[in-house]
Formats: C-alpha cells, sequence, structure tokens
C-alpha cells in the first residue's frame, strides 16, 4: 500500500461540472472568481484555469444534456457536495463583499479540519456549492 502523500498523484487537475446555462455559470466562475478562460470560443465546453503549471487546475463547465431538466434541489440527493478555492488572505473580504453585491448569499463557515483559515460558502447558478478558503 502507497503511504498518505507517496502515491504517482501530484494534483487535482480539473472538477467537471454539468452546467444548464453555461452563460450564466461562465458569468460566476469568470466574472465573479477571477477564473481565466482557456478553451478556444467554438468549443461548447468551457476550460477555466485556476492556476497554471505544466498541468493547470481547472474548472470545466459542460452543457447539461438535458439543460431543461432540474438538478435535485436537495443538497442530500446531488452527486457532487461542494467544491472548494483557496483564496488570497489579502482579497478574502474584497471577494466576497463582490459577491454579494451581486446579490448572492454569501455564508460563513467553519473548517473542520484546517484551522488559522476562514471560510464563506457561496451557490453558482447551478446550485452547486462553492466554498472559498483563506488564511487568516
Amino acid at each position: 500500500m502507497i503511504e498518505s502523500g507517496e502515491g504517482p498523484i501530484t494534483q487535482l487537475a480539473e472538477v467537471v461540472l454539468w452546467v444548464r446555462n453555461p452563460e450564466l455559470a461562465l458569468g460566476f466562475y469568470r466574472d465573479l472568481l477571477g477564473l481565466q478562460v482557456m478553451s478556444p470560443p467554438e468549443l461548447a465546453t468551457i476550460f477555466l484555469r485556476v492556476r497554471t503549471g505544466a498541468v493547470p487546475h481547472m474548472i470545466v463547465l459542460v452543457p447539461h444534456p438535458d439543460p431543461d431538466g432540474q438538478f435535485p434541489s436537495s443538497k442530500k440527493d446531488r452527486v457532487l457536495h461542494h467544491l472548494a478555492f483557496g483564496v488570497d488572505g489579502k482579497r478574502y473580504e474584497e471577494l466576497c463583499h463582490s459577491l454579494r453585491q451581486h446579490g448572492l448569499e454569501v455564508r460563513s463557515g467553519i473548517h473542520p479540519v484546517l484551522k488559522g483559515v476562514r471560510t464563506a460558502y457561496v451557490d453558482d447558478p447551478d446550485g452547486n456549492e462553492v466554498e472559498l478558503i483563506a488564511p487568516d
């Protein structure tokens, strides 16, 4: 058995989300959270860069095959619990304020494992919960 931290995996490369309305999702992830689009405009799937590197960290927005259907409204019925982004500690309050200014509910929380951090939660346009984690 491989000891923790000694395996061949070096990073989480991408998280892929189904989205009902790619433009709304793009507005949230690109315009509000500041992720950079890295896919060409003619591609229906939108790749957003979280961090650069040989293999960048990415969020990928894929148009849902049933855009008129509904995601489960109850969080316990969803496949994805939430995703989290590390945020620069100096920009944390600014980001939370900006999200509120855009009419989004920003909920605070306490991380169960990490100490010395601040956390906030916000839902994207499809109801996926997004956690923001910043050092105190």
